[in-house]
Formats: C-alpha cells, sequence, structure tokens
C-alpha cells in the first residue's frame, strides 16, 4: 500500500510539472503576442516548483499513510495572515509622481540661475567688460587673419588691429560729443520756439485750453524742479559714479580685447580643460560653433547699423532737421539693441524733427525711418545675418527685457548674441548626440527581443543572485 502511495505522488507530481511547463510556454507566447515582456524564467520556475511542490503535498495527504499511523490532521484551514499597509510609492498616482520628480528638478535649476543672476549683478561690470571685450573681439579678429596671411607676426597684427579699432570708436565717440555740443545752443533755441508753437497751437485747438491752465502747468513744472534739486543733485553726482564705472569698464574691455586677440587659442585649450573628460568632445566641437555664430552676428549687425544710420542721416540731412550728423551717430549705436534700439533712435529723429522744423517735416522723418526699418527688417537683416543666427522676435523682446533689467542697457546689448549662440551651442550639442547614439547601436546592434530577451534576464538575474 505504501509503494502504490509513493507511485502515485511521483506522477502526480510529473503531472503538475508538465502543467507548469505548458503554462509557461503559453504566458510566453500570450505575451510576445500583445507585445508585453514575459516573466522571467526563474520566476516561472519559481513558480511552477511551488506548484509542483503544493500538488505533491495534496496527493499525499490524500493517500493513506503506513509510516505515521497516528498522525493527527489539522482542523481546518490556515489563517492566511493580515496584509500590511501597501508601500506608499505603489499608492501614488504616476502622473503626481512624475509631475513631483519635475518639481524639484525645475527647483533646483531656479535656484541655480537665481543664485547665478546674483553673482553676475554683483560682479556686473566685469561680466560686461567681459562680453563687450568678446563682440569687438569678434569684429576685429578678422582683420588679424588678414594681416597674419600677409606676412607679420602675430604679436604685431594684433597691435595694429587693436590700436586702429581703439581709436576708430573714439574718434565715433568724439564726434557724437562734439557734434552735440556744437549744436546744443541752436537745438535750446528751437526748443524754445518749438514749445511756444506748442502753446499758440493749443490755445487755437479745439480742446479749449487756456492760458491760465498753460501758465499753471509750467508754474507746477518749475515748483516741482525746485522741490527735487536735492534728487537732481544727487542724480548728477550719481551720473559721475556711472561715469567713473564706464571709463573702468572701458579699460577692462580694451586690455580684454587684447588678449583674447592674442592668445584666443590658448585661452580656450585651458577652458576646455576645467570640462569633463566625458563631456570635452562636444564642447570642443560647439565652441568653434558659437564663435563662427558671434562673430556673424557682430559683423552683419555693424553692416545693418551703419546702412541704416546712412540712410535714415541722408533723409534727416535732406529734411534739414537739426542735428542730423548726431542723430544718423545715435541711430548707428542704438541699432546693437535689436527691435528696441531702432524704435528709440527712430523715436528720438521724429521728437526733434516735430521740435525744430513742425508736424509737416516730424512726419517725413516719420516716414523716412518706417521706410528703412522695413527694408532692414525684410531684406538686410535675412540677406546679411542668414539663418544662421536668425532668432524669434518673441525671444528677442524677451532676452532684450531681460538683460536690460539685469545689467541695463549693455545687458539689452548682450542678450541677443547670447541667445544666438546658446541657440546654435544646444543645436549641436543635441545632434551630437543623437550621432553618438547611432554610432553605438550600428556598432553593438539591435537589443534582444522575444525569448532571447527572456533568456537574458534569466542570466543577468542569475548572476545578480551569485554575486
Amino acid at each position: 500500500m505504501a509503494k502504490r502511495a509513493g507511485w502515485l505522488g511521483r506522477l502526480g507530481s510529473r503531472l503538475s510539472r508538465m502543467e507548469a511547463a505548458l503554462d509557461e510556454r503559453r504566458a510566453e507566447v500570450e505575451a510576445e503576442a500583445a507585445g508585453e515582456p514575459p516573466l522571467p524564467a526563474s520566476a516561472s520556475a519559481s513558480a511552477s516548483a511551488s506548484a509542483s511542490a503544493s500538488a505533491s503535498a495534496s496527493v499525499s495527504a490524500s493517500a493513506p499513510s503506513a509510516a505515521a499511523p497516528g498522525a493527527v490532521e489539522p482542523a481546518g484551514p490556515a489563517v492566511p495572515p493580515t496584509p500590511g499597509r501597501p508601500d506608499p510609492v505603489t499608492v501614488i498616482p504616476w502622473g503626481v509622481r512624475v509631475a513631483a520628480e519635475a518639481s524639484w528638478r525645475l527647483l533646483m535649476l531656479a535656484g541655480m540661475l537665481w543664485v547665478l543672476m546674483k553673482v553676475i549683478s554683483e560682479v556686473r561690470l566685469v561680466v560686461l567688460a567681459f562680453a563687450a571685450a568678446l563682440l569687438v573681439t569678434a569684429l576685429l579678429q578678422p582683420f588679424v587673419v588678414r594681416l597674419r596671411r600677409l606676412g607679420l607676426p602675430r604679436g604685431l597684427a594684433t597691435a595694429v588691429t587693436a590700436i586702429l579699432g581703439f581709436v576708430v570708436i573714439g574718434l565715433v565717440g568724439w564726434f557724437v560729443v562734439w557734434q552735440v555740443m556744437e549744436n546744443l545752443d541752436d537745438l535750446s533755441n528751437r526748443l524754445r520756439e518749438g514749445i511756444n508753437e506748442l502753446k499758440s497751437w493749443a490755445l487755437d485747438s479745439p480742446f479749449h485750453v487756456t492760458e491760465k491752465q498753460i501758465n499753471d502747468i509750467a508754474k507746477n513744472l518749475s515748483e516741482t524742479i525746485g522741490t527735487n534739486t536735492e534728487e537732481i543733485t544727487s542724480a548728477g553726482l550719481q551720473g559721475v559714479t556711472v561715469l567713473v564705472e564706464v571709463m573702468t569698464g572701458m579699460l577692462l574691455a580694451m586690455f580684454s580685447t587684447l588678449f583674447l586677440l592674442y592668445d584666443g587659442k590658448k585661452i580656450w585649450t585651458w577652458v576646455l580643460g576645467l570640462v569633463p573628460g566625458a563631456a570635452r568632445p562636444g564642447v570642443a566641437g560647439a565652441g568653434p560653433r558659437a564663435w563662427r555664430t558671434l562673430t556673424a552676428y557682430v559683423r552683419g549687425t555693424v553692416l545693418v547699423a551703419l546702412i541704416d544710420a546712412v540712410f535714415i542721416g541722408l533723409g534727416l540731412y535732406f529734411l534739414d532737421v537739426t542735428m542730423a550728423v548726431p542723430l544718423a551717430v545715435f541711430i548707428f549705436l542704438f541699432a546693437f539693441i535689436p527691435l528696441v534700439g531702432a524704435v528709440i533712435s527712430g523715436a528720438l529723429a521724429v521728437v526733434v524733427a516735430l521740435v525744430t522744423q513742425g508736424p509737416v517735416i516730424a512726419l517725413a522723418v516719420l516716414g523716412v525711418v518706417l521706410a528703412v526699418q522695413q527694408i532692414e527688417g525684410h531684406v538686410l537683416q535675412p540677406f546679411i545675418l542668414g539663418r544662421a543666427v536668425r532668432v524669434h522676435p518673441l525671444a528677442v523682446v524677451l532676452a532684450v527685457a531681460a538683460g536690460g533689467m539685469v545689467a541695463g542697457i549693455g545687458g539689452a546689448v548682450v542678450a541677443v548674441p547670447l541667445v544666438a549662440v546658446t541657440n546654435t551651442v544646444v543645436v549641436y550639442l543635441r545632434a551630437y548626440s543623437r550621432e553618438r547614439h547611432h554610432a553605438l547601436v550600428s556598432a553593438t546592434g539591435p537589443g534582444p527581443h522575444g525569448a532571447t530577451a527572456v533568456r537574458a534576464a534569466a542570466l543577468e538575474a542569475g548572476d545578480d543572485q551569485r554575486a
């Protein structure tokens, strides 16, 4: 009887193992058909082993036992243990977990940017001086290259280019100041006459403005100026401080430009040495492209600003507007602030024409400014700057506003080339990462799938257990 019971137990265990193997194969086929990853072989093997063990235990329990005739069977089924609380990670929805992960990363980035802005605001003078040096270097470096090709040594070519560039910039600044001081008396007289004409027009206008109201406005204005004399004086003293800072920044920019022209490659090599080794090839490829973008932007902006200043200056000259030449120089300088600078310089020219020549000449100046700016926006910038440094107008406006809030006029000038260079670097690094990924995939071949993936997962699980 005992032999028969043992034989029945072995038969039941074999049948259970065969059934578990069939269930495992059926599960693999269904998982492959549904596109889901099948269970690892270790998990299925443990499931089949537990099933066979339970089957053999049930068979041996159902058969009469001769070895233990006095064994007492349990009174009833065992009570399952009370399950504990679930893991909080499994309770939180997937969308909330993703939002939380993204939120703390965004908070870290925002904190880093805030600290960076604080540091830049503390050393704003040095940052603006170095940024101005980069812009001037991007403008003057092609002249150094041409002089080197003509046979001049690097030091002599750098010195000649830097001296000529600084002299030209100084002459432009001196010319603007000289023209303004030369025409200041004439502008004051024209301004007084324009105010009187505006007063007469207001008295004869249909708005029913009386002379007493105009005198009251003038009296209030003079009283405001008299009561705020201390504030005006402090503003003047602050202007002196700003002038000292501007001179210091100009000296820093000059020295930085000189060394960038002479040792630009060595400085770039030193910067690459600070980058981690894994990211160094990508940064080494992005650097020259960023520099080409900056050079194209500076050259194109200078050429576009020169064309604007020449044509608008000619229009002001032929319309006999006071200070036509200084206004043209202001238009050239303000053109380095995209969108906003053109509006400010054009409005200044129209206001000067309105005060000195009347509304008819002012409307003519407005037409000239709008015509030149339309040609600039639709013909000159796409043709000269090209698609390599093209930035969306919304990005330009936001960059100029942010740069002006952080660092004033200098920040507004530097903001757009910074955005253009950043765009070039990001596009290149994205393409570089994609190329590296494709190269790795082509070198290693496609990953395992189907039954091969199951076997690979089982082998990895076995290696982990042995480790």
